[in-house]
C-alpha cells in the first residue's frame, strides 16, 4: 500500500437536529427498526452501510480539509473562514516537512467557499500567455465540476460568476460566464506556473490580483440576509477507516440537494439513519444492527483495496479517475465495465484527494527502473534519456522533480535544484541528434553535465514528471515516458 500512496501523494495534496436528553430509553433501545416503521435486517443492515460507505467516503475526508482549513480556528492548518481568499507564493525546501511530495511547479491559494447566501464572483487578472494557471473548482462529491485558467478560459482577465444549484437569477453585466455548482459549498484549489526562483515575485503579484466577493458587493448592492449557521461535527482522526465516518456522511448529506438519479439511493440509505431530519446516532441500533454496519464499512474498503490493488498499476490511471460527475460516469463504464463509479470516486479521493481532470494534468510517476528495480542512488547512477521527438506532449508544461524516498521531501544538494523543467530547456546540454540525456546520481555527473543533473539522495528515491495540458497523445498511452536506466558501472 505505500507504494501505491506514493503513486497519487501528488496528485495531489444545515443545522441539524439530535435527539433530546428528554427522550425516552426505549427510543435509545430501538434495535431493529428505523427510518419510520421499515424493518432492518442485519444482512440489509451490511449491504446498505457497506454501500453507503463507498459513495460517501470521498465526502467524509473532504469534510476533513474543511474541518481542518476553515472550522477549526486552532488548525495548524487553518486558513481563514469561508468565502476568504489566501495564498502561498513560496518555494519549497527541504527544511519544508508538513506537505510530502511538495509541488514546486505552481504556488498555491486553496480556499473554501459557500454560497448558501449569495453566489460569489471569482476575478482573475490579465497574465502572460505563456504562463499556465488555473482556478479547479471542487464540490462536496469531490467531482472537478469546473476549471478557470489558462486551458479552458485563457489568460485574458476575467470575472465568474458561481452559483449553487437553487440560484435562479440572470447572468449580470460584465460577468465572462456562469459556473454552476452542484452543491453550495465548494473547495478551490489554484496553481499558478513559477517559472524559476527568481519569478516568485511575479507570482506573488499575481495572486494579489486574484480575487472573491459575494454578488452583491460586484453588484454595489445591499447584502442578502446570512444563511444559517452551521453546526459542524468535530473531527475525530480514523473514523474515516470505521462506522464513525457515517456521522460525516449524514453531515455532508445535509449539505447537498440529491440529484434525480440518487434519490432513490438516498431513501436506501435512510433505512439506516442517514440524510434524515434526524441527527445520526448508531447507538440507537441493536448490537446486531451496529456490528452488521462496521462489518457493512470493512467490506467497503477491501472493495477500495482491491481496485487500488487492481488498477493502480495502469500509468494512465490518474487521467481516468478525476472530473465531473458526466466524465466519471463515463470513464467507469468505459474502462472498469462498472455499473456506477462510486467506487473509482472513492479509490480517487482515498488515494489523491483533489486529483486534476486529465486534460488539465497528468503525473507519470518513477519507481523503479528498466529493470524493475526499485530506484536507489546509493548503489546506482541513472540516466532518463528524452529523444527530441519523445519530450512531453504538453499544451502547457512539463517538470521531473525529484524526491527522498524515506522522507518524501527534497533533499539538500549543491546547487540547491529540486526540479527540472520544459522552461529550462535553453540551459539543457542536448546530444547531436537533439535527445537530452537527464543525469539522476547523488553526486555531480562532472561541470561539462551539471545543466542536466537531477541530484538525487544517498538512498531510495522517487520522481515524478508533471504533464501541465498534456496533449491526447499521453492522455490515450499513444506516448510514454522514457524509462530511467542505470548508467553503465555502479556507484563506487
Amino acid at each position: 500500500m505505500k507504494k501505491i500512496g506514493l503513486l497519487f501523494a501528488f496528485f495531489a495534496l444545515v443545522m441539524l437536529f439530535g435527539c433530546t436528553k428528554e427522550e425516552t430509553t426505549e427510543t435509545q433501545k430501538q434495535v431493529t427498526a428505523t427510518a419510520g416503521t421499515q424493518e432492518l435486517t442485519p444482512v440489509e443492515a451490511k449491504a446498505i452501510a457497506k454501500e453507503a460507505y463507498v459513495y460517501g467516503f470521498p465526502m467524509v475526508v473532504n469534510y476533513k480539509t474543511m474541518y481542518m482549513y476553515v472550522v477549526n480556528e486552532k488548525s495548524p492548518e487553518y486558513k481563514g473562514p469561508f468565502n476568504y481568499l489566501g495564498c502561498d507564493a513560496r518555494l519549497f525546501t527541504p527544511e519544508d516537512k508538513a506537505v510530502v511530495t511538495p509541488n514546486s511547479d505552481t504556488p498555491y491559494c486553496m480556499f473554501w467557499v459557500d454560497l448558501r447566501q449569495e453566489p460569489v464572483v471569482i476575478s482573475v487578472p490579465e497574465m502572460e500567455p505563456e504562463r499556465f494557471y488555473h482556478f479547479q473548482l471542487i464540490d462536496l462529491y469531490t467531482h472537478n465540476f469546473a476549471y478557470i485558467g489558462t486551458l479552458t478560459t485563457g489568460n485574458g482577465s476575467g470575472k465568474y460568476l458561481i452559483a449553487g444549484p437553487d440560484w435562479k437569477g440572470q447572468k449580470p453585466e460584465g460577468i465572462n460566464e456562469v459556473i454552476n455548482c452542484e452543491t453550495d459549498i465548494f473547495f478551490v484549489v489554484v496553481r499558478t506556473q513559477l517559472f524559476n526562483p527568481e519569478d516568485i515575485n511575479n507570482v506573488k503579484k499575481i495572486q494579489d490580483a486574484y480575487d472573491l466577493k459575494g454578488l452583491s458587493a460586484y453588484l454595489g448592492k445591499e447584502a442578502p440576509p446570512a444563511a444559517p449557521k452551521i453546526d459542524f461535527p468535530e473531527w475525530k482522526e480514523g473514523e474515516q477507516f470505521n462506522a464513525g465516518s457515517f456521522t460525516y456522511i449524514d453531515f455532508m448529506l445535509s449539505l447537498i440537494t440529491p440529484v434525480e438519479e440518487e434519490k432513490e439511493l438516498m431513501k436506501r440509505f435512510a433505512k439506516i439513519g442517514l440524510g434524515t431530519n434526524e441527527k445520526f446516532d448508531i447507538n440507537r441500533f441493536s448490537p446486531e444492527i451496529k456490528q452488521a454496519m462496521e462489518q457493512g464499512v470493512k467490506e467497503g474498503f477491501k472493495e477500495l483495496e482491491a481496485f487500488i490493488e487492481r488498477e493502480t498499476k495502469d500509468p494512465l490511471i490518474s487521467a481516468k479517475i478525476f472530473g465531473t460527475r458526466k466524465f466519471l460516469k463515463e470513464s467507469a463504464a468505459k474502462y472498469y465495465n462498472a455499473p456506477n463509479f462510486f467506487v473509482m470516486r472513492s479509490v480517487a479521493a482515498h488515494m489523491g484527494l483533489y486529483g486534476n481532470s486529465g486534460a488539465e494534468a497528468t503525473y507519470p510517476t518513477y519507481l523503479v527502473d528498466s529493470d524493475g528495480a526499485p530506484l536507489n542512488a546509493s548503489d546506482n547512477n541513472y540516466t532518463l534519456t528524452f529523444k527530441k521527438e519523445e519530450l512531453p506532449p504538453v499544451k502547457a508544461f512539463w517538470s521531473l522533480t525529484m524526491y527522498d524516498g524515506k522522507t518524501q521531501l527534497f533533499i539538500h544538494n549543491p546547487l540547491d535544484r529540486y526540479l527540472l523543467n520544459s522552461t529550462m530547456m535553453d540551459q539543457f546540454v542536448k546530444e547531436e541528434d537533439g535527445s537530452i540525456i537527464f543525469y539522476i546520481q547523488k553526486d555531480s555527473p562532472g561541470k561539462d553535465k551539471e545543466a542536466n543533473w537531477l541530484p538525487a539522495p544517498d538512498g531510495t528515491l522517487y520522481m515524478v514528471l508533471r504533464l501541465y495540458g498534456p496533449e491526447p497523445d499521453a492522455l490515450e498511452g499513444r506516448w510514454t515516458p522514457p524509462k530511467v536506466r542505470k548508467a553503465n558501472g555502479s556507484v563506487e
